[in-house]
């Protein structure tokens, strides 16, 4: 009877984590912030505890679950409405290299030794860090490289050809909201990117997802009510 009430338990943890997981949506599935890593581990263990439940209080592991699910679900709808919660519960990315400059200030703050730095260096294929132009540490723990125009891949050089140095560009507007500080860290203002929207055909900054620009372009990525249910590969 214990062997019996042990699977039909386990069959209901397993329920229990797939419609968690529906609700979480794909991020789980995806790179984790430490905070995610942490309640996934957190759910898992206490749906284990629920399949080997002896004592038949199945019910209290289960409802501990609904709990997380509920919370994590919150904290994805704030993060995703309000910058500054999601600069708060996830973090934002740390400028470690710009221009060929090394940022010894962002290296502590993101407690990266420069040795490890320069493994991640050699593991995306750049063994000479003259080859980089920025490293930005992202907010999932790895790092990315913006290289010099002359050591892309098929590079101009290769191809005796001139090219402008890539520059990193600003986010200025997230889910209609102007990010204020980038904007004037672009070297703009709200006047500039009113005029820049208008010429964009976009009459109010609530009608745009997202926005980036690079100094004097910007690229402007509309709200879209519609989007495609097939999937492409499959």
């Amino acid at each position: 009877m214990q062997f019996v009430k042990v699977i039909l338990t386990s069959i209901g943890s397993i329920a229990a984590l797939f419609i968690s997981a529906k609700i979480i949506g794909n991020k789980q599935m995806s790179e984790l912030s430490m905070f995610d890593y942490i309640n996934g581990i957190t759910i898992g263990s206490i749906a284990a505890e629920m399949a080997t439940s002896s004592d038949g209080e199945f019910y209290f592991p289960l409802s501990a679950i609904v709990v997380y699910t509920a919370v994590m679900w919150f904290i994805s709808y704030v993060t995703e409405k309000n910058v500054r919660c999601r600069r708060f519960l996830t973090g934002r990315s740390i400028l470690l290299m710009e221009n060929g400059r090394l940022y010894q200030k962002n290296f502590k703050t993101a407690k990266i030794d420069i040795n490890d730095f320069l493994v991640q260096c050699r593991v995306n294929g750049y063994f000479n860090l003259d080859d980089i132009d920025s490293a930005v540490l992202e907010q999932n723990g790895k790092i990315s490289f913006l290289p010099k125009s002359s050591a892309r891949p098929v590079t101009p050089r290769d191809m005796n050809l001139s090219a402008a140095d890539g520059k990193i560009l600003h986010t200025v507007i997230l889910d209609g909201h102007v990010v204020e500080e980038n904007l004037k860290c672009s070297g703009n203002n709200r006047h500039w990117l009113e005029k820049e929207l208008h010429k964009h055909k976009i009459g109010n900054i609530k009608d745009v997802y997202f926005a980036e620009c690079d100094g004097g372009t910007l690229y402007v990525y509309p709200k879209t009510k519609d989007a495609p249910k097939n999937d492409p590969f499959q």
